[in-house]
């Protein structure tokens, strides 16, 4: 092994390796074991919240193949309809052209080769942090067999009566120019206004006057309601208005969805523009007037002074005429949730347009043939499936979630009015009759009627969700029966595949429980009669050190691959601005970099990113990535590999030696046959705290608790392993038992070589490093660490003395004492000192004997000794272990008064800190002002002066 660990090196030819000899293909007749990977956008790019997510499920899939079960992690990307044509229509802008300059078909080859060209980046650097996908089942939602599967499930639903079209309101995108789920809408909190507008009587009198925020929409009006319960309306209930702007009249109605306290108490009702005032109008059998073009713009049935006019200026206009009228009332300043588009920033508008709807709410059949609806065949049996345990949550909470918005659900708007994507499998004939099927020639073989003139297809495509929702078994070869190939080889065959479902976990954040995972559930039940997962796990979402939400206009946002291989200050700036157009923000970030990372980021590899990814990883909602905490396990895996070290050099590697023999009960060492049974209590104790930390890491794996599984192998690695017990194997190898020394050899081995496949799953490219120079010492076979079984505790916790044990846990209780005192009175680790003991138990008295040499060497004692009865104690440093006391004597280690001096100014200093920290808290401005991080952080500082300043004083008080 080198002398440094440089993770730059090992990790390339690792991977290569790995992917190369199939080893993340499922292997063996074990239980199926199969996790699906969220797809990612095709031309997308890794960030931190899929660095988190991926780490998490390589890390279930390497454990689950190390434990023998035959594991697939099926891999693949999306094809993402709205993000990729933006991404091409926007490269043809630059050009000077549009989609429409080329054509459909031109088009959709353009979005192909964009495909081709940046398909497999984010692939690329999965394979960076050690993504075990099997590659050779990759899967892309517009290859052919997703395709075919995507058209099958549209003409099923369709034939049994679950999908139709119809004219409904949807959220629309005017930029785009086509409906758009929830998930591409945020609701963004924005500074408006709410004018109040009166609506004269027809029959001459007041009125009422309306309040609103979106006075543009008024000339869609058809009623204006008030609560049913509202004194100062019952009079004006079933007459009408004047609607202003128009010579139409509208109705004054009621309905309780009228909030009688916010605005005037009236509500103008536009059911074509507004999701809320669509149910009213139902309700009241109201006629819709669309006032609104698609591209957003005042329809030419409009007045004539608003044609044509852009949403916005229209508005101007129509309050500036409502003003000019004498109608409108009053401005007021308003804060109003508003809907935008997360792809172009516009303002979505609820639109009525015709569009596909799988139907979720009904009992029967959409198109009037006997049999069930959509809400009896497809969402009560999602609901079921978490009601009645077939499908977990963790934490289980989330299952509220999932259950309340099944319960509400809405009839899902599955067409887009996009290019790329699957188009939909529906033709229409001269007089508008509609007919689905696979191809043209099934559609009209499957019609009840006979198509008048020519068919035109469907020119809409599916939303993206709904090819994502057959993910689960659409992947696996569905509908069969011959096995599905893509570029030349087969990537999958249903009647073997079908074996993966349900897979064992799905791993999501959850903001898409709604639109990917509830949708799965639906499809899958529907289609295979199983469910698609057992459980579902919710990881938390990534934010910055502070709790900020990443994003590229604060600056915050990390790479993986800058964390992983790092970058310099000035790269780094280039990286996080180059995107941002507006100069202020571009500044703004340039100077949060700067100061935030004035150094740049420096490497810390795979490895460490991985293992901060998994200690971070609780049930929270939320985690903050700390640069520190990365830095930190860079240091773990740096303490690893120079135990490694030690190891190997201690057991003969490097010396002509071959190895200590091998991996079975008859280990043979350097020096001999190692006894069956470890020579040493130190050896007992070691096994006995390696299997109790592998009891902790499978119950913790079990729950996901991977921030549990990360800490027991970190305090068994750092502590129990490198500081204590590569300490406690020195007297013994450096001692003259050779059983002692070829026990003592075999155990570091075994016990390292466990440690490594303890942690590969989490930090698999220096586990796989090292173990290749252990293995020949053991005598295992094999080309890999990944295709070694998982430890278990029974390889190791046979035949442990506890007795042993405990004597250990005491020797270190015993040299913890040493060392501190040691510390706290500066004394040099390396100057040998007196050791006195006193009082004291029958057992104290014969460990003291039995440990006596291991005491000498790891104390550094010049020598060591029981206080005589009725000896007076000398000046001494002391600790107490159970009924033991520990003595140094301080004649000659340290100067007294020189000490004394010393501990007189530091407590003096530390009262002085102690004072200004008293002075800050106890000014009740400061505590009322200041940001409660920083209040925090000063009574933390408070916190930790005062615990100095007792140790101090306790030191001067021996003294």
């Amino acid at each position: 092994m080198d002398k440094s660990f440089e993770p730059g090196q090992i990790e390339p030819k690792w991977y290569a390796q790995w992917e190369a000899a199939g080893a993340f293909k499922p292997q063996g007749d074990g239980t199926p074991y199969c996790i699906l990977l969220p797809p990612p956008n095709v031309t997308g790019t890794l960030h931190m919240g899929h660095a988190f997510q991926q780490t998490i499920m390589d890390a279930l899939c390497r454990y689950q193949r190390m434990r023998g079960a035959r594991t697939l992690w099926q891999g693949g990307t999306d094809h993402a309809g709205i993000a990729t044509q933006k991404i091409v229509e926007n490269q043809l802008a630059a050009t000077g052209k549009t989609r429409h300059d080329l054509g459909r078909e031109k088009f959709i080859e353009r979005v192909w080769d964009w495909k081709q060209e940046s398909g497999s980046t984010i692939s690329n650097q999965m394979r960076r942090i050690g993504a075990s996908v099997d590659w050779s089942r990759e899967r892309f939602t517009m290859d052919e067999g997703l395709s075919a599967a995507v058209r099958r499930v549209f003409v099923q639903w369709y034939r049994d009566g679950l999908l139709y079209r119809g004219r409904r309101l949807v959220n629309w995108d005017p930029v785009l120019m086509t409906a758009v789920s929830d998930l591409e809408v945020n609701n963004e909190e924005k500074d408006g206004s709410l004018w109040s507008i009166r609506y004269p009587a027809s029959d001459g009198g007041e009125g009422l006057v309306v309040a609103t925020t979106r006075p543009e929409t008024m000339l869609g009006d058809v009623a204006v309601a008030v609560h049913p319960d509202d004194e100062r309306f019952q009079q004006l209930i079933g007459k009408s208005l004047k609607l202003p702007l128009t010579d139409r009249e509208i109705p004054v109605i009621a309905d309780t969805y009228v909030e009688r306290e916010f605005g005037t108490g009236c509500v103008k009702i536009t059911p074509a523009h507004d999701f809320n005032d669509a149910q009213i109008g139902a309700r009241h059998k109201l006629e819709p007037i669309v006032i609104l073009t698609l591209d957003a713009k005042i329809v030419d049935e409009a007045p004539a002074a608003y044609r044509g006019l852009d949403r916005f200026v229209a508005r101007k206009k129509i309050l500036a005429d409502l003003d000019a009228l004498g109608l409108l009332v009053e401005t007021k300043k308003h804060k109003l949730q508003v809907p935008i588009s997360q792809r172009t920033d516009a303002v979505i508008e609820p639109m009525l347009t015709d569009q596909w709807f799988l139907d979720l709410t009904s009992d029967v059949r959409v198109d009037g043939k006997p049999g069930p609806g959509g809400r009896t065949a497809i969402t009560e049996p999602a609901l079921a499936a978490v009601r009645d345990g077939e499908i977990r949550f963790v934490p289980e909470n989330w299952s509220t979630t999932y259950n309340q918005w099944l319960e509400n659900i809405q009839d899902w708007c599955v067409s887009r009015q996009l290019w790329w994507g699957h188009q939909i499998p529906a033709w229409y004939d001269e007089a508008g009759n509609i007919f689905v099927g696979e191809d043209e020639a099934d559609a009209i073989a499957h019609a009840d009627i006979t198509p008048v003139g020519a068919l035109k297809q469907d020119e809409d495509v599916l939303d993206t969700w709904f090819s994502s929702a057959l993910w689960p078994f659409s992947t696996m070869g569905w509908p069969g029966p011959s096995p599905v190939s893509e570029g030349g080889a087969v990537v999958a065959d249903w009647s073997k595949d079908q074996a993966f479902i349900p897979s064992a976990v799905l791993v999501t954040g959850f903001d898409i429980i709604f639109f990917w995972v509830a949708r799965m559930v639906m499809a899958t039940q529907y289609f295979t009669g199983k469910v698609p997962f057992r459980e579902v796990y919710i990881n938390a979402i990534v934010r910055d050190a502070e709790g900020q939400k990443m994003s590229k206009s604060k600056g915050n946002t990390i790479d993986p691959l800058d964390l992983i291989d790092g970058i310099d200050l000035e790269s780094l700036v280039q990286k996080s601005t180059a995107s941002l157009l507006i100069p202020q923000v571009r500044e703004k970030v340039e100077k949060r970099i700067r100061k935030d990372y004035p150094e740049g980021i420096g490497a810390v590899g795979t490895d460490a990113m991985r293992f901060t990814f998994a200690a971070l990883a609780t049930y929270g909602r939320t985690i903050n990535f700390d640069l520190k905490r990365a830095d930190g396990y860079k240091n773990f895996c740096n303490k690893l590999w120079n135990a490694a070290r030690f190891v190997l050099l201690n057991t003969g590697m490097g010396n002509g030696e071959s190895g200590v023999g091998t991996a079975d009960s008859s280990h043979r060492t350097c020096h001999g046959v190692a006894p069956d049974q470890p020579e040493t209590a130190a050896e007992q104790w070691i096994l006995s705290r390696l299997a109790a930390t592998l009891d902790e890491v499978e119950a913790q794996f079990r729950t996901y608790r991977f921030d549990l599984v990360a800490q027991a192998l970190y305090e068994f690695v750092w502590n129990d392993y490198c500081d204590w017990f590569l300490e406690l194997s020195k007297p013994a190898l450096n001692g003259g038992d050779a059983e002692a020394i070829a026990s003592t050899r075999l155990t570091l081995l075994r016990v390292l070589e466990a440690i490594l496949r303890a942690l590969h799953p989490i930090t698999p490219f220096i586990t796989e490093e090292i173990w290749q120079s252990v293995a020949p010492k053991l005598g295992i076979p094999g080309d890999s660490i990944s295709a070694r079984r998982y430890p278990h505790r029974d390889e190791f916790a046979t035949g442990i003395d506890a007795a042993f044990v405990n004597d250990i846990e005491w020797l270190k209780s015993v040299l913890g004492e040493v060392r501190r005192i040691r510390s706290e009175m500066n004394i040099s680790p390396g100057k040998q000192i007196p050791l006195l003991f006193a009082k004291g138990d029958a057992e104290d008295h014969a460990r003291i004997d039995r440990f006596a040499s291991q005491i000498a060497f790891l104390a550094r004692t010049e020598c060591q000794r029981w206080l005589a009865d009725g000896e007076d104690e000398p000046a001494s440093a002391s600790a107490i272990v159970g009924d033991l006391r520990v003595l140094i004597p301080l004649a000659g280690l340290i100067d007294v008064d020189a000490e004394k001096a010393r501990l007189g100014k530091e407590i003096k200093r530390i009262e002085g800190e102690i004072g200004k920290c008293n002075g800050k808290l106890g000014n009740a401005t400061f505590v009322a002002n200041a940001p409660a991080a920083v209040v925090d952080q000063e009574r933390q500082r408070l916190a930790d002066f005062s615990s100095t300043l007792a140790g101090l004083r306790e030191q001067l008080a021996r003294l």
